[in-house]
């Protein structure tokens, strides 16, 4: 068995390698903690505390409503929302039915909603007020018959629900009653909150979670309840002495993301924890939950690490409450988890994983050993093995980078409609994932890079980040990102695309002679570029393909 070489570690005490899984589904898990947690509170969006017992009624509300506008098993039902309580009432809702919830980046432009609502095959559209325009803009070319729009302000306490129309005009949409197009609220106080039997099965579609076309064009993950369940399941296993119903954490990730629905939507259900949604996450509304709700865990990505530490208040404040980070996206640049660290102590959990395998595969160890530029090991009940680059079949010793591939329940049934790329990504039960990594002698899994990144010049294998990790740690770089250009002598060179701190500046030749002091001479980037923000995905990770496509418009200009 892959990975077996390491069994015998116990990497986090208590925990063993394989845990039973429970075949419970998602809509019986939250009826199961609605009465084991019932006055526990499940939710906090801007003040507002929903608690397990009614969000379990909410959730019946609104599948009463939905199986009244005609949804039904095995139906799409589309999110286009940021995280506020709609968009778990709504999924949950589906998954009562049966039917599926295809997620949806509500930042997305009209032509790539086209796309991804009709390749999910999407009839029925849970929206904000605000996109509405955009919807029924596109309605036309898709197959959505009814929308549903909500306001961000649906669920906010008073005052602050009668101030908001007022401080936020330009957010607010006053829906003219229209064919097809429903009221949230209205919806939920129009029908009963009695319990309804659940239709999900075990090994029944659940939800449709975009890649984000980071490579490529977005391809829908099909992911089962099984697959849903499992992972939480796997991921609080990690947490041994962590307390039922005592946690909390930011919902930062957002959940039509996999990561957020894994995590801010889903896991915290499981145990009976806290999330404390965030729409949008800034340090400042960030700061502002830390002072006020005091979480036990602060999840993010680089970026918004990086932005906490470069504000006065969150290096001085007291975040003694925080037994945890989660780290995600994309590792951890070793001075962000130094700084980390040094400010306060706790515990950084460098987490690793894809779409395709609901977010997650390894963990750094809860309790266990901590080791710098790894994201941790694999997860009870998971399987990894590192493959060769070339047949992607013979399996790598310790040491030697390949390709990553996960074997485990969380792993998805493939590409929705796209059987030719899910036979290219699925191969006997494995998903290849297209990262470069590479294991050490304890089992602690390193990402080396994207495989369709990885540059080569003069016949070295060049990985791009190694190279942003050194210019993410010159005391005047904010940002950085360096791309492969075509290069006539070379084949290809590398260029950096540099985001300066502010009120500091820097010279290209600084840039250059900064990395020749800390790289091997062929990963030296031969170009600079100053820009003032770099391409990133909707949790913050910068895209690297976006930043290669806007390069390639200016050569070609």
């Amino acid at each position: 068995m892959a990975f077996e070489r390491f069994w015998h570690k116990s990497y986090v005490p208590g925990v063993p390698n394989e845990i039973e899984i429970e075949k419970i589904t998602m809509p019986d898990i939250l009826t199961r903690s609605s009465r084991k947690f019932s006055n526990h509170t499940a939710f906090i969006y801007m003040g507002k505390k929903i608690t397990f017992y009614d969000l379990e009624k909410m959730v019946n509300r609104f599948t009463r409503a939905l199986i009244d506008l005609g949804v039904k098993k095995g139906d799409n039902v589309g999110m286009l929302l940021p995280n506020i309580p709609q968009i778990i009432i709504a999924d949950h809702a589906a998954y009562r039915i049966g039917a599926v919830t295809a997620m949806n980046n509500p930042l997305y432009t009209e032509r790539e909603l086209e796309y991804q609502l009709n390749d999910a095959d999407v009839s029925v559209l849970v929206t904000l007020d605000l996109l509405l325009p955009r919807a029924l803009k596109i309605k036309g070319n898709t197959r959505i018959e009814k929308i549903i729009t909500c306001h961000i302000s649906d669920f906010l306490p008073f005052p602050k629900k009668q101030l908001f129309p007022f401080v936020k005009k330009d957010m607010y949409r006053k829906i003219e009653p229209q064919e097809n197009v429903y009221q949230f609220m209205d919806l939920l106080k129009n029908y009963a909150d009695d319990s309804l039997e659940n239709q999900a099965g075990w090994d029944d579609l659940a939800a449709l979670i975009y890649t984000g076309g980071t490579t490529g064009v977005s391809k829908g993950a099909m992911l089962t309840h099984a697959n849903i369940s499992s992972v939480i399941q796997q991921f609080t296993a990690w947490f041994p002495t962590l307390n039922e119903g005592e946690e909390s954490l930011l919902g930062i990730y957002p959940i039509f993301h996999s990561a957020g629905y894994s995590v801010s939507q889903n896991m915290t259900l499981l145990k009976g924890w806290t999330c404390i949604l965030i729409p949008r996450p800034e340090p400042a509304a960030i700061i502002e939950m830390l002072k006020k709700y005091k979480p036990s865990f602060l999840p993010g990505v680089p970026t918004i690490y990086m932005g906490l530490l470069g504000n006065e208040e969150f290096r001085t404040m007291d975040l003694s409450f925080i037994k945890g980070y989660f780290g995600g996206a994309a590792p951890l640049p070793e001075d962000t988890i130094r700084q980390l660290n040094e400010l306060h102590g706790a515990i950084i959990n460098d987490v690793y994983g894809a779409t395709e395998n609901t977010a997650f595969a390894t963990c750094t160890p809860w309790g266990g050993k901590v080791k710098a530029r790894t994201v941790g090991v694999p997860l009870p009940n998971t399987d990894i093995k590192i493959v060769d680059l070339e047949d992607g079949e013979k399996e790598l010793p310790v040491g030697q980078a390949g390709e990553i591939c996960i074997k485990g329940p969380q792993v998805m049934q493939g590409y929705y409609k796209k059987p030719e790329e899910t036979a290219q990504s699925l191969k006997n039960g494995w998903f290849y994932l297209g990262d470069i990594g590479i294991f050490d002698e304890d089992g602690y899994l390193s990402i080396v890079d994207r495989k369709k990144d990885m540059i080569i010049g003069s016949g070295f294998n060049i990985y791009p980040n190694e190279i942003d990790d050194i210019l993410f740690s010159h005391p005047k770089i904010l940002e950085a990102c360096v791309i492969g250009v075509a290069d006539e002598y070379r084949g290809e060179t590398v260029k950096a695309y540099v985001v300066v701190k502010p009120g500091e500046s820097l010279t290209p030749e600084e840039v250059i002679q900064y990395c020749r002091d800390h790289l091997a001479a062929y990963k030296v980037p031969r170009m600079v570029e100053f820009i003032d923000v770099l391409p990133k995905s909707a949790i913050g990770k910068i895209l690297r393909r976006e930043l290669k496509e806007l390069d390639k418009k200016k050569s070609e200009a």
